[in-house]
């Protein structure tokens, strides 16, 4: 499993390509409390019924408070079959917001 940090994926999203979707796993609640723009939410007791959906993206970054639950969902995932599965799992949202960066 490929696992990256919250900075690197800042970095990713700086200069984004087509075809990628951050996926955040938190609680709606969380979620809607604020989250990355353009991110989309399935919290990671979930995403197994979403996982045929993701097979058409090039890259799907998931991600979650602080990376806990981002790994339990990118290893779900990964158990799929999925191959383009990106874990953030050093940091997430919580680092997210400490460095400032803009959440909607």
């Amino acid at each position: 499993m490929e696992i990256i940090s919250i900075s690197e994926l800042h970095d990713i999203l700086e200069d984004k390509k087509d075809n990628v979707l951050v996926l955040d796993v938190r609680s709606s609640a969380e979620y809607n409390s604020g989250h990355i723009d353009s991110a989309e939410n399935t919290p990671h007791e979930e995403v197994a019924d979403i996982a045929e959906d993701l097979k058409q993206y090039d890259t799907v970054y998931v991600h979650c408070k602080m990376g806990g639950r981002a790994k339990l969902a990118s290893q779900t995932l990964e158990d799929l079959g999925l191959d383009n599965i990106v874990c953030v799992g050093k940091g997430g949202m919580e680092a997210w917001t400490e460095n400032g960066w803009p959440t909607v």
